[in-house]
């Protein structure tokens, strides 16, 4: 069997291993034109803040997939034919397979007012990385549209690196479709603490330049010159090459597949933030990670009938720490903890803990997963809360 893999993220670098510790003998092809090697996307801020370096984002030692076989191609794959069951890429190469695995993740999406000018960024791809590091000396002013976890990561980032930055959020609270309002002002106060311009209820009406972004103005009216626009309002599953394959399989939102990861074309299968799985899409890595486990399964022939794993998230708002299990939304019972910058909050219904989002400290998402998982109720525990933290550098804060 020759397995042909498009996409070398946590989805498409979990199923080859998985294929390969069931099948030593499978020709195994991971190709991408983003990197020869597997990288840790959600390390990219740490690689622009020079705190690591380009090797050190790779997981793996260079010589394991060597020793596993697999064989990797750096190119962009351009065009998919199904009868013949042949890839084609931009180098010109033509690749046959047996059984083909879509893994190629998300992309940034494209806002209304952007237009195609020199120092428009994201920060999803290492192409997003160089084009970021290239920008940065020539920088005098910033502006990040977009308020979730990419933004912060580029705001701070743009920190770091002494580049003042204009950081505009479209919602009158910081991002109300996780935080409450009480943790959407801990939030803002301490983005702004960091001398950044933080700007809620405010969105990009135009971009102005010719060939390089000169400025932008406000829905407001206000005029900011700057030289880079950081556009991070969410990304969508990268889907847009496969519109013009010869052989396009069911598209939506993201790849169509079954509960088995299976397409609407014969032996190609579709995994991670590209695929949308009886209707979901889950852009998130351990998700992927999970997706990529069952797909190679699928593909070795095995029964899979994929159920998503409970949501849970873990992230940083330049010092401020976030975890969150279950649901976000909904009312539920909030506490301001006393003498710190943090806060707990678990979302409640019928009396039981459906979800908990958590700020300021350091918890663990897998207890919290547990108790969404065995429908605790709410008073049970406010009372255990303390056996969800983790005992850190300067001790436990009083719950």
């Amino acid at each position: 069997m020759h397995l042909v893999i498009v996409g070398n993220g946590v989805a498409g670098i979990t199923a080859a291993m998985a294929v390969r510790a069931k099948d030593p003998q499978a020709e195994i092809t991971i190709i991408s034109g983003e990197s020869e090697y597997f990288f840790s996307r959600t390390a990219l801020m740490y690689a622009y803040m020079d705190i690591m370096q380009r090797r050190d984002l790779e997981p793996y030692e260079r010589k394991v997939f060597r020793e596993q076989r697999l064989t990797l191609r750096k190119d962009w794959v351009v065009d998919l034919d199904a009868g013949a069951r042949q890839l084609r890429t931009q180098g010109g190469a033509t690749l046959s397979y047996d059984k083909l695995l879509l893994a190629t993740g998300s992309r940034g999406r494209r806002a209304p007012w952007e237009r195609d000018l020199e120092g428009v960024v994201r920060f999803v791809s290492l192409q997003d990385l160089d084009a970021c590091e290239r920008l940065t000396p020539g920088t005098r002013r910033a502006v990040v549209a977009g308020g979730g976890l990419i933004g912060v990561e580029l705001v701070e980032c743009l920190v770091h690196h002494r580049v003042p930055v204009t950081f505009l959020v479209r919602e009158p609270s910081y991002w109300p479709a996780a935080l409450s309002p009480e943790e959407g002002e801990m939030v803002a106060a301490h983005i702004r603490a960091q001398g950044v311009d933080l700007r809620l209820g405010t969105e990009v009406a135009s971009m102005e330049g010719e060939g390089k972004v000169a400025g932008i103005t406000t829905t407001a009216g206000e005029a900011i010159a700057c030289q880079m626009v950081g556009v991070t309002i969410g990304v969508e599953p990268n889907v847009e090459w496969l519109r013009s394959v010869k052989t396009p399989p069911d598209l939506n939102r993201g790849v169509l597949t079954d509960q088995a990861f299976r397409t609407s074309l014969p032996d190609v299968f579709a995994a991670g933030d590209v695929a949308e799985v009886t209707g979901r899409i889950e852009p998130l890595w351990y998700a992927a990670k999970r997706q990529g486990e069952a797909a190679a399964l699928s593909m070795m022939g095995e029964r899979v009938e994929y159920a998503p794993p409970a949501y849970y998230n873990s992230a940083k708002f330049f010092h401020l720490e976030w975890t969150c299990a279950g649901e976000t939304k909904g009312p539920g019972r909030f506490r301001k903890l006393p003498g710190r910058e943090a806060s707990v909050r678990v979302i409640e219904r019928d009396g039981m803990a459906v979800g908990f989002s958590m700020l300021g400290t350091r918890w663990n998402h897998r207890v919290l997963v547990k108790w969404v998982e065995q429908r605790l109720r709410v008073d049970d525990v406010m009372k255990r809360l303390s056996e969800a933290q983790y005992d850190v550098e300067f001790g436990r804060v009083a719950l």
